[in-house]
């Protein structure tokens, strides 16, 4: 996303980078008056409408509009950058369907697209986050967003991730920590950004990036991940879904969809739309024609400690 920004900026737009936590409509008030400065005018918010010739003379001034409120304050700042020629893209990171300030910018969003304001909004979260939010009532326009799914990344890739940003910052990192780091992302955008930073950050005055700060930030990564990715996932999951999900344990590999049927005692009909929940969640992967397996990594064996407990 921040490559995205910055080709806007190079567009003349002006970008605000945000991630979802309380504060976040604040921040991007403040990011756009910041980065747009030269470029508004807060005169323009009020209005003379009266002169007075008293000995010491007088002017009453009163707002054009009531900007209490935060849509109208930003409606305010894209008005005046439509104006210049220019928009505003905004970009949000770790979507978090929970937070009001999270619906509350998708539906003003809409507004400003309704009133055919030049503004732009680009987001993006885990998969079962984002499928929550294109569930909510309130922003059910947002289905029709152009929707990108990353999906896994080669282990190829992941290598020459990390490798091509530690020489670019000049650093050095030990080979087998970089072979242990690739096999512990497996692939997963998420824990790509999670344990390379963690590892840079353990010893970021360091010139090398040693083999035991990759161990230590591969284990904080992963203590991470079960926390905000793999327990938060569980806890949305139904009744219904868990049953699913469990019932493809049984399987070391893909399921089957007629398998899975037969287990779950349902109707081919119901067992489908368990089967697209879960894949529009990100938990699980089409792997071929009426065949599954888990996608979210690292989820089926969190699923089958909890089947223990």
């Amino acid at each position: 996303m921040s490559s995205l920004a910055t080709r806007a900026e190079s567009h003349g737009w002006i970008a605000v980078k945000t991630t979802a936590l309380p504060g976040m409509l604040e921040e991007i008030e403040f990011g756009a008056k910041r980065a747009a400065g030269h470029l508004i005018d807060p005169s323009k918010n009020f209005e003379v409408t009266g002169l007075g010739i008293a000995p010491l003379g007088s002017i009453e001034v009163n707002r054009v509009h009531d900007a209490s409120t935060w849509r109208y304050r930003m409606s305010d700042i894209i008005d005046q950058l439509n104006e210049a020629g220019t928009g505003l893209l905004v970009t949000v990171d770790e979507v978090d369907p929970t937070l009001d300030e999270m619906i509350q910018l998708a539906a003003t969003y809409q507004h400003f697209v309704t009133d055919g304001k030049r503004v732009a909004l680009l987001m993006a979260g885990l998969p079962n986050n984002v499928s929550t939010l294109l569930n909510h009532k309130t922003v059910s326009f947002l289905r029709r967003a152009q929707q990108y799914h990353l999906g896994r990344i080669a282990d190829y890739d992941v290598r020459e991730a990390l490798i091509r940003t530690i020489q670019e910052n000049d650093r050095l990192a030990d080979a087998g920590g970089i072979d242990r780091a690739v096999r512990s992302i497996s692939g997963f955008p998420f824990l790509l950004q999670l344990v390379g930073y963690r590892a840079w950050d353990l010893t970021s005055d360091s010139k090398e990036i040693s083999s035991r700060d990759f161990d230590l930030g591969i284990k904080i990564a992963r203590d991470e991940m079960d926390d905000r990715i793999l327990a938060a996932t569980y806890r949305e999951l139904t009744a219904e879904d868990k049953r699913f999900l469990i019932a493809m344990l049984d399987d070391e590999e893909e399921s089957t969809t007629a398998d899975l049927v037969e287990r779950l005692k349902r109707s081919p009909q119901q067992v489908s739309r368990y089967r697209r929940r879960m894949i529009d969640a990100g938990i699980i992967g089409e792997r071929g024609r009426g065949l599954v397996a888990f996608e979210l990594p690292f989820f089926r064996d969190y699923l089958a400690a909890q089947c223990v407990k």
